[in-house]
């Protein structure tokens, strides 16, 4: 029989619009188990957003179950997956982690279900794993190739993502798109250039679209040249949106493809795992451009009263939890 080790508390969304901060009873690690201790973690506010207003379509609800999920949508549930934290008993003992769980001071999680950080990355830093892993997931969908044009419509968290690792290929002509003239300063600290939608060079061949808008998704076709692509990352949630599939969507043999973290990309699948998938995007993490997505921080004790404010900013960058 196990035994509790204490207490911890963790963050609950109770209903829509409407978080509280409730106690866990936390029983000793098994053999195949870690205890951690939480250092920091992530709000993504394009998901989290959606979960917290109760936008979550009820179709939908099994698909966007985070992994250690507690409660329903649309609350009361429990909901996150950008968590680092120290292992203090188990496996990996004294090691910093990520792990896919909600917002929580400590937690008990099979030790499958965490990764070791790389030294050379900040526990602050890594908390953006989950991100940069949809980053690197999407580009092994849409397969850039060398000297290609390509834009990123949607400054938000996992377009900088994006733009970010895209930044590595060779001979690309990149830009980051977005509506808001303040992503000119993000998009500056990852050495990328910045275009308002009106502003932006078409002809592209790939255009990855991660605004959640319908005007980000036609003004990404619009961008698009003879046969382009656009992989399309923004998730809707509960909203219907009307995509311009006339004019010259069909004499150009433009196309759209959606892509999702859920599974490995089709073109790595056999050969990548979500273990290799997740380890690739944490020493990607090495690069300190990435603090540039970091938009601020919010102690844990504050977000009953932070996270109306936190998920109701559109289109704004990841907030780091601290503890």
């Amino acid at each position: 029989m196990s035994h509790t080790v204490g207490r911890a508390e963790a963050f609950w969304i109770e209903e829509p619009g409407r978080g509280a901060i409730r106690p866990v009873e936390l029983r000793a690690p098994g053999p195949d188990e870690v205890l951690v201790r939480a250092v920091a973690s992530g709000i993504s506010r394009g998901t989290e957003a959606l979960v917290f207003r109760g936008g979550v379509p009820a179709a939908h609800a099994a698909e966007m179950r985070a992994p250690f999920q507690e409660g329903e949508f649309p609350g009361p549930v429990k909901y996150g997956y950008l968590g680092v934290g120290v292992v203090e008993e188990g496996a990996l003992r004294g090691r910093t982690v990520f792990c896919l769980h909600p917002h929580q001071t400590r937690y008990v999680v099979p030790a499958a279900m965490v990764a070791p950080v790389p030294e050379d990355v900040p526990a602050g830093r890594a908390i953006l794993a989950g991100t940069v892993e949809t980053a690197v997931n999407a580009l092994w969908d849409a397969a850039p190739l060398v000297g290609d044009r390509i834009a990123v419509v949607g400054a938000g968290m996992v377009g900088c993502a994006v733009a970010a690792v895209l930044t590595g290929f060779p001979g690309v002509r990149l830009e980051l798109v977005d509506v808001d003239p303040a992503r000119a300063a993000v998009a500056a600290a990852l050495g990328v250039p910045f275009r308002l939608p009106q502003e932006a060079t078409g002809g592209c061949d790939l255009v990855v679209h991660a605004s959640a808008s319908e005007a980000g998704l036609a003004r990404s076709l619009e961008l698009l040249g003879q046969e382009g692509e656009v992989i399309e990352l923004s998730w809707y949630g509960d909203r219907e949106i009307r995509v311009p599939l006339g004019a010259a969507f069909h004499p150009r043999r433009l196309a759209i493809r959606s892509s999702q973290v859920g599974a490995v990309a089709p073109a790595r699948r056999v050969r990548r795992s979500f273990a290799d998938r997740l380890g690739l995007a944490l020493s990607l993490l090495a690069d300190d451009r990435f603090d540039a997505l970091i938009g601020g921080e919010v102690a844990f004790a504050d977000l009953p009263r932070e996270m109306p404010r936190i998920t109701g900013e559109p289109s704004a960058l990841c907030v780091r939890v601290t503890y």
